[in-house]
């Protein structure tokens, strides 16, 4: 089957290691010692590199490699109208290094004043243009951006201001929809055709802890319950995108310098997340036990993709070629139309915060080469096919 357009046999979930330049700067800027315009001039410097790196990686997918956040979701909800940035949650699943992440309150009405992602977006597209021999390769500029249920499955409704949604359906949700189908179409209307959508929380519900603190949190007897009310809502929000806007979501257990948050199958949530969600295509982390079997694929729907996270970005060492080869025959055994639903990528991004998997940058890029050789090897030299 053909691969939806801008989906590649090897690709990747989005972020790379933050070059010490940039962390530099981001201190510099925490004590106002120099300015945001300042900070972009030196994002902009080091986002062209990491295009280059990519494409000359041998990458199709081109992100900016999420250099312009400290969190992979905070950076974005911070610009919506009636969020705001207050404390850390309280949670039993606190990092080795002691950090929970930041919690993100609805202090107001929801609101889309500007686009948030669309200069970042053709900034990319400017410097993947300039890239020598670029003209020749099929190329594709990915945004990526927090999901909607970022905004209520952490906080839930004590995140909420009562005085600005007494009531959560359908005014929060309704509301909600349409920042994010606001943003959607500016990024079409700016010529992105590929929106990633970054959802932790479906994967934290296959989390048993996980799911009793979600259910005691929201109130409701059955997590199921979120796992469905989840989906329905990201259906409504990318439910205006144009029929050549592809969209994917990635589900993902915490990747905070190599550490990870939850643990558990796929199986709570896969009928629903297959079969109700309307994606086109699934980056789903498989790197080790945690993530439990290939067996939810069996519910994957003939003309939808996975891109098969079996390798690790957080650790250091080159998985091993013929281990990942045998795993993607595996999952393909699950898949209706067998490999031909499949391609290749880490489990996660190779920083989703600004601290960095435990690693180094050629230790980075040495993964990645080692992906695209593996892609080759199991689907032939064109891997947009």
């Amino acid at each position: 089957m053909p691969l939806p357009a801008g989906v590649y046999r090897a690709d990747h979930v989005g972020s790379f290691l933050r070059p010490k330049p940039i962390l530099d700067a981001r201190e510099k800027l925490d004590t106002q010692s120099i300015s945001l315009d300042s900070l972009r001039t030196i994002e902009d410097e080091h986002i062209s590199t990491v295009v280059q790196a990519q494409i000359q990686s041998g990458l199709q997918s081109i992100t900016d490699g999420e250099f312009r956040r400290a969190w992979f979701h905070i950076d974005f909800l911070q610009h919506l109208a009636g969020v705001e940035r207050h404390g850390s949650l309280s949670s039993t699943n606190v990092t080795s290094h002691g950090v929970t992440p930041p919690k993100i309150v609805v202090s107001g009405k929801l609101g889309h004043p500007k686009a948030i992602q669309v200069e970042d977006y053709k900034f990319v597209e400017q410097e993947v243009a300039k890239v020598p021999g670029v003209q020749d390769k099929k190329i594709t500029t990915k945004v990526c951006i927090p999901s909607p249920t970022m905004v209520h499955f952490r906080g839930g409704r004590e995140a909420i201001s009562t005085e600005a949604y007494p009531t959560l359906d359908p005014d929060f949700f309704d509301d909600l929809v349409k920042v994010y189908q606001a943003e959607i179409a500016d990024l079409y209307a700016a010529g992105c055709r590929f929106v990633q959508l970054d959802d932790t929380n479906l994967a934290y519900l296959c989390d048993e802890g996980m799911r009793a603190e979600a259910a005691r949190r929201h109130g409701v007897d059955d997590p199921q319950a979120l796992t469905k009310q989840y989906a329905q809502l990201i259906n409504r929000a990318i439910a205006d995108r144009p029929k050549d806007m592809v969209v994917g979501i990635h589900l993902c257990r915490g990747n905070f310098r190599s550490q990870w948050f939850a643990e558990g199958g796929y199986e709570p949530v896969a009928e629903t997340l297959f079969k109700e969600l309307d994606v086109d295509v699934y980056f789903l982390e498989y790197d080790d036990e945690r993530s439990g079997d290939f067996t939810p694929l069996r519910f994957l729907p003939e003309d939808k993709v996975v891109v098969l996270g079996v390798m690790s970005s957080k650790k250091a060492a080159l998985d091993d070629k013929e281990d990942i080869k045998r795993r993607l025959k595996e999952a393909a055994g699950f898949c209706p139309k067998g490999l031909d639903q499949l391609c290749l990528s880490h489990q996660c991004g190779f920083s989703s915060t600004v601290e960095g998997n435990d690693l180094s940058e050629e230790e980075q890029w040495a993964k990645v080469r080692l992906e695209v050789e593996i892609a080759k090897e199991v689907w032939g030299d064109d891997l947009s096919v």
